[in-house]
């Protein structure tokens, strides 16, 4: 099978890595949906892909993500990403979530509430030496980016996928990016009210964020659920506050 260069034009490209994602993941749906890649074909490695497309390893890691989330591929631990279908399934699994709604946003915590406990739990028991070291690589990162004062929203939603990885079952990693970053709510709330995403805050946020890592590299999982639980229950009743101000 030959490889094509990806023709990343300036004019495509504006905006950065969210456009190549899109590049990158609209060129291999088009290539699944005419057959270069058939039902039940492997798709090329993830370095095959950053060189293919000479594009970074995020790049290419969010890209197979939105095909995962279209149905067209899954993760198969150990063998690679496989073609399931050629054709996106019909409809989104969260229609009429609306990520501007604060009543949405309650909602999609709730959801995530009664999944991410659990996955908190079990990461505790089953996370690897490297799954650990990722889940405090991904603590330092938010620690950076308020050392930075810049956005800790996308490396707030990298330390949640670094817990689901250690879970060892790919379907809770596969629920989150089915969700998207707009699972961390932050982002509404620092465009309605901008003085509230503060340094306290985010202190508040970063401690409940280290309890469940220390949980889990202990191996307590019921430590691991109750930090997990303390965090985002936390989360729904300040977007509640929020709903009754309104």
């Amino acid at each position: 099978m030959t490889n094509t260069a990806i023709d990343l034009d300036p004019g495509r490209t504006v905006g950065g890595r969210r456009n190549l994602v899109a590049v990158v993941a609209e060129t291999l749906r088009l290539e699944i949906q005419n057959g270069r890649f058939a039902i039940g074909d492997k798709l090329p490695s993830e370095a095959e892909l950053t060189a293919r497309f000479a594009v970074s390893r995020t790049v290419v890691r969010e890209a197979v993500a939105a095909l995962r989330s279209d149905g067209l591929v899954e993760a198969r631990q150990g063998a690679g990403v496989f073609v399931i279908a050629n054709r996106a399934a019909s409809g989104s699994l969260f229609q009429g979530i609306d990520p501007k709604k604060l009543s949405s946003i309650v909602e999609v915590l709730e959801l995530r509430t009664a999944v991410e406990i659990e996955a908190a739990g079990l990461a505790a028991q089953r996370r690897s030496p490297a799954q650990e070291e990722a889940i405090f690589q991904r603590l330092a990162e938010i620690d950076a980016c308020i050392a930075a004062d810049k956005p800790t929203i996308d490396a707030d939603f990298a330390f949640h996928l670094a817990i689901a990885d250690a879970t060892n079952n790919p379907r809770f990693r596969e629920f989150l990016e089915m969700m998207g970053a707009d699972a961390i709510p932050r982002r509404r709330l620092q465009a309605e009210r901008p003085e509230a995403v503060d340094e306290a805050y985010l202190a508040l946020l970063q401690g409940e964020h280290r309890r469940v890592a220390n949980a889990i590299a202990e191996g307590d999982d019921e430590a691991a659920r109750l930090a997990m639980r303390t965090h985002l229950l936390g989360g729904q009743a300040r977007y509640k506050r929020m709903l009754r101000e309104i």
